[in-house]
């Protein structure tokens, strides 16, 4: 007889993944697939095609082990597909780091007034947002935006794909900038400015809402007897506060995977009126029934450190393969335990929050002949932190102070990298067992869902297990606070002739 568990669908940029727990909360097993995202000429896709197969492909296996009783799903945002009425996909998916769509968000944002379009969405406007990629398909394609029967973006797309169901819960669809973050329904503002059917997206329902069980072509497909619940739970950051525990204001979650992110909890709206802090890029998006998550991210997180070693560490790879060990355990291994005093710029793939510069590029200075090759990775490191505590600068008039930062997503498993962190950002910063806390946050909004828990605390609480706790180093912190005066003047200085 096969175990009972529950699971949680996260669907990311460069893979899929499903976590399974026991109904007692006890982490299972994960299963993981991934896939490429096509970067060339500022055309930043991903074949929406090859998520839902390797989804399915996981699920089924998943399904074949375990009874699985709910699965919630969650993604990334703003990334969408376009469906005809035969559901076939009419073309790559934009990533969020994709420029297009300036030209058509800057026309809507002039029809809407920025003002108004921040009182609406929580968000001033931006390219990287659905609604502008959407509007540019009707400008650029009008032969495929005329064929679309649907919209969808990446959690509603799998939902509807294994049950037939069109949702969306809020907190993804704020990641649009037409959603009214306030009334939780689409803006018809927004759409009818943009000239588009706002029925042409999914329906918005609460996060954690139950779409219901398998479509019978999914459940044949998937070679099971039995049926599965399917929730929408949330966008991925925050099914990740969800997941690391993450309900008070006092608390923030650092979420590195593909991106850096830490969204923190306001209990308030910022006015729409206050320029800086919407001009920053911080989106308010709903969470539960605790007010707004506002993020502070980067768009290179784990993606910069991937690059870093798909490009420069061949040796190093190969050598961890030998030795059957993880290589970025092996860089870490390598890495000096000083600063490297070395500022590197971040923006790989354009500059996000407090910039929001899609053209920004990256840089590094300071190098000596005194550097190697783990100091350069050791310094892309460091420069994430440098960038979050350059957000923590700029959101501290509206945010009570953090004390703490639960560490989840791939970069969670370095050591070194949370020991940076703990260092550069002056806070404790507290390392989870479970390492894929979105699916954790996932599994918990599917249990509490078909009622296997009573609420979200009791559901995350053995899920949320603490593995280590990083203070700050104070000689080693005093150290970066001298680093960071300078960092914190790079951007202006590099701006300047890149």
């Amino acid at each position: 007889m096969k175990q009972y568990a529950v699971g949680g669908l996260d669907v990311g940029t460069t893979g899929a993944k499903i976590a399974l727990f026991s109904a007692e909360g006890k982490a299972l097993t994960t299963y993981y697939k991934e896939y490429d995202v096509n970067r060339t000429a500022g055309h930043h896709e991903i074949d929406f095609g090859l998520v839902r197969d390797g989804v399915l492909a996981l699920l089924k296996e998943a399904a074949a082990a375990y009874e699985i009783g709910a699965i919630g799903v969650t993604s990334f945002g703003e990334s969408f597909v376009m469906l005809d009425e035969e559901d076939t996909i009419l073309a790559p998916a934009m990533v969020y780091t994709d420029t297009r769509g300036i030209e058509e968000i800057e026309t809507l944002s002039d029809r809407v007034g920025i003002e108004r379009f921040i009182g609406i969405a929580g968000v001033a406007p931006h390219e990287m947002f659905s609604i502008g990629k959407i509007l540019w398909f009707k400008n650029n394609r009008p032969e495929l935006f005329q064929r679309a029967e649907k919209i969808l973006l990446g959690q509603d797309f799998i939902v509807y794909t294994l049950t037939g169901v069109r949702q969306i819960d809020y907190s993804l669809a704020a990641r649009t900038g037409a959603f009214d973050i306030e009334k939780r329904v689409w803006s018809e503002e927004i759409f009818t400015a943009a000239e588009v059917n706002p029925a042409l997206l999914s329906t918005p329902v609460p996060t954690g809402t139950a779409a219901g069980g398998l479509r019978p072509e999914i459940r044949e497909a998937l070679g099971i007897d039995y049926d599965i619940t399917v929730v929408s739970a949330a966008h991925d950051q925050l099914a990740g506060m969800i997941g690391s525990g993450v309900f008070s204001n006092r608390e923030a979650m650092d979420g590195t995977g593909t991106v850096e992110c830490i969204p923190v909890i306001l209990s308030e709206k910022p006015s729409p009126e206050d320029a800086a802090f919407y001009d920053a890029g911080y989106a308010l998006v709903p969470y539960l029934d605790l007010g707004y998550a506002c993020y502070a991210f980067s768009f290179t997180g784990g993606a910069m450190l991937k690059w870093f070693r798909d490009n420069f560490a061949g040796a190093q790879a190969a050598e961890a393969r030998e030795k059957g060990v993880n290589v970025y355990a092996l860089l870490d291994s390598r890495v000096k335990p000083e600063p490297t005093g070395i500022l590197a710029l971040p923006h790989f793939a354009g500059a996000a929050t407090p910039y929001m510069n899609m053209d920004a590029k990256a840089a590094m200075v300071g190098l000596t002949l005194e550097h190697d090759q783990y100091d350069l990775y050791k310094a892309l490191m460091e420069a994430t932190s440098y960038e979050m505590r350059l957000n923590f600068e700029r959101m501290k008039d509206y945010m009570p102070e953090i004390k703490a930062l639960r560490a989840t997503g791939g970069g969670a498993n370095s050591d070194v990298w949370l020991q940076i962190k703990a260092d550069i950002l002056g806070r404790d910063v507290i390392a989870l067992k479970t390492a894929e806390v979105g699916a954790a946050g996932s599994a918990a909004l599917a249990g509490v869902a078909i009622g296997l828990w009573p609420d979200l605390p009791s559901a995350v609480a053995p899920m949320g297990e603490v593995r280590g706790v990083f203070h700050p180093n104070g000689e080693t912190v005093r150290h970066y606070n001298r680093l960071y005066s300078r960092y914190a003047l790079l951007y202006d200085a590099v701006s300047e002739i890149i």
